[in-house]
């Protein structure tokens, strides 16, 4: 069974002496921290449908959603998704290619599978469970998840730990140490946010600090002078906050990827994923040339379609989209298929092929 880092009050070391020297004085002063950091919260955040309206649900589903994706992006699926799935159970009664379908254009779809899964793991269950312990056991939820959701939904004193909170605390205590990436940052600061955790408040006090890197401390020109808490910033006091944290400079993999774009009889030949891809599966995608028995080299002659150009992980991807005559022969292939035009609307494409697609469809040469 997974836990959370947990620091314990009484000590007088976090991490085994790996948070810098500005963190003791945090310490001294974290009552005072957590008093204007909560005063500043209630005043100041911003009214999220799944704060005017909380529960357990639509913790879940909003943390889900904001891994990943910006809140102004989040808002409109959201909405809908409550409307298709108001609770646990009614998402655990769904098939897959209805919450896939919700989920249309959000990415990182595992999330959404993750989500399927966690709920019916939910609806089986007895009660809701309340321990951070027992969320780290349901399908999909790591110890950010369990805290978010515990400590909001049911009071635990359970700190999160994402790239905001992070962000917040390499600044305050001005920690210039370099971390390979964003998770061993996290796990490094867990202790020092278990530290900081209002005990009486411990939801609002989660929701603060990310609200705070949301609309305050920001990557690139943090808003000092009007952040709550600045009092007690030792980054802040050096006169460069930018500069914390320090992570490792990615390296990124360059991918080109030739699709193709055929239509014949109003219908538009697409491919669907199997049902056990690792990302996308049972969903669909323009096919690649490759799938065609074709080379890329085969279409150096004329302009293509459309180019794209999008990051995925570690991959930066430009993506050509060709046109091929009706007349193509095709090869025998399980996960090729002809879409109508009509349903095209009615399918699930990953978000980059849905805009691709809609784009396509308008261009008369197409």
């Amino acid at each position: 069974m997974r836990k959370n880092s947990v620091f314990t009050s009484g000590s007088s070391c976090l991490a085994d002496g790996l948070v810098t020297s500005a963190a003791p004085t945090l310490l001294q002063h974290r009552r005072e921290f957590q008093t204007a950091l909560l005063g500043w919260f209630e005043h100041a955040q911003r009214p999220l449908p799944w704060r005017t309206r909380p529960s357990a649900y639509r913790t879940v589903i909003s943390e889900f959603m904001l891994q990943q994706t910006q809140v102004k992006t989040v808002l409109p699926y959201f909405a809908r998704w409550m409307e298709a799935f108001p609770d646990f159970a009614t998402l655990a009664a769904a098939p897959e290619d209805a919450v896939l379908k919700q989920w249309e254009g959000l990415g990182y779809y595992s999330r959404a599978r993750n989500l399927h899964r966690l709920a019916k793991a939910v609806a089986s269950l007895p009660s809701l469970p309340q321990t951070t312990e027992a969320w780290l056991d349901l399908p999909g939820v790591g110890p950010y998840t369990a805290a978010a959701v515990t400590s909001i939904a049911f009071g635990t004193p359970a700190a999160c730990v994402d790239g905001n909170v992070v962000r917040i605390l390499a600044r305050l205590t001005a920690d210039d140490r370099e971390f390979r990436d964003s998770a061993s940052a996290a796990k490094a600061f867990a202790p020092l946010a278990q530290a900081i955790l209002s005990p009486d408040n411990p939801g609002s006090h989660n929701q603060a600090m990310m609200e705070l890197g949301a609309t305050v401390c920001f990557r690139q020109k943090p808003m000092c002078l009007t952040c709550p808490v600045r009092p007690w910033c030792a980054g802040a006091r050096t006169g460069n906050p930018e500069q914390f944290p320090r992570l490792a400079a990615k390296k990124f993999e360059e991918l080109t990827v030739h699709r193709v774009w055929l239509i014949r009889r109003e219908q538009l030949l697409l491919h669907r994923a199997p049902p056990d891809a690792k990302r996308f599966a049972n969903m669909y995608e323009l096919p690649t040339v490759e799938m065609l028995g074709l080379k890329p080299g085969q279409f150096t002659e004329k302009p293509p379609l459309l180019k794209k150009k999008r990051g995925i992980t570690r991959y930066r991807i430009t993506e050509l989209v060709h046109a091929l005559p009706a007349t193509t022969t095709l090869p025998t292939h399980p996960e090729l298929c002809w879409v109508p035009l009509v349903n095209v609307e009615k399918i699930s494409l990953s978000g980059p092929h849905r805009r691709w697609v809609t784009e396509l469809l308008k261009m008369p040469s197409a």
